[in-house]
């Protein structure tokens, strides 16, 4: 498993009018429906039923919201650069302003959790974070997380 097949270039935007969690959380849901197809609805509410569990603000401005969807056949992300910061309720009570979203089977078990840990280690650099921080371009912002993996791989 890799961040390119993970996320696709039409799965990466910039987000200014963001101002909320739930405004965001519908905004992935939004975002998510154009990629999977599945309502917007059923998508919100899952990311919204597991955010319940436990806030997925992982801290120094990064979040991975994510949920199991009983629809998909494999794993997709989706990652969203906010202008501003938003509250996330972070285990280190900082806004969050990157965020990389994660959709699964229902029944996908271990493959969601190697994708989360394979999105967790790439925004635990900071240096990364930095450069994603100073961009505003989609296509940019791909190449650089796609980009990345691939260098420390090498």
């Amino acid at each position: 498993m890799n961040l390119s097949s993970l996320l696709k270039p039409r799965a990466v935007k910039v987000l200014s009018d963001v101002t909320s969690k739930k405004r965001l959380m519908q905004a992935i849901a939004d975002q998510a429906h154009g990629l999977i197809g599945l309502p917007e609805g059923m998508i919100f509410d899952a990311l919204q039923e597991r955010e319940s569990l436990g806030p997925t603000g992982v801290g120094h401005g990064v979040a991975l919201p994510h949920a199991r969807l009983s629809d998909l056949t494999e794993v997709h992300g989706a990652f969203l650069r906010l202008e501003r910061p938003i509250d996330f309720d972070a285990a280190d009570r900082q806004p969050v302003d990157l965020v990389f979203a994660l959709f699964a089977p229902a029944d996908s078990g271990v493959d969601h959790l190697k994708a989360l840990a394979l999105v967790s280690r790439t925004l635990r650099d900071a240096a990364l974070c930095a450069k994603l921080r100073a961009n505003s371009d989609p296509a940019t912002l791909h190449t650089l997380l796609t980009d990345h993996e691939s260098s420390q791989a090498a």
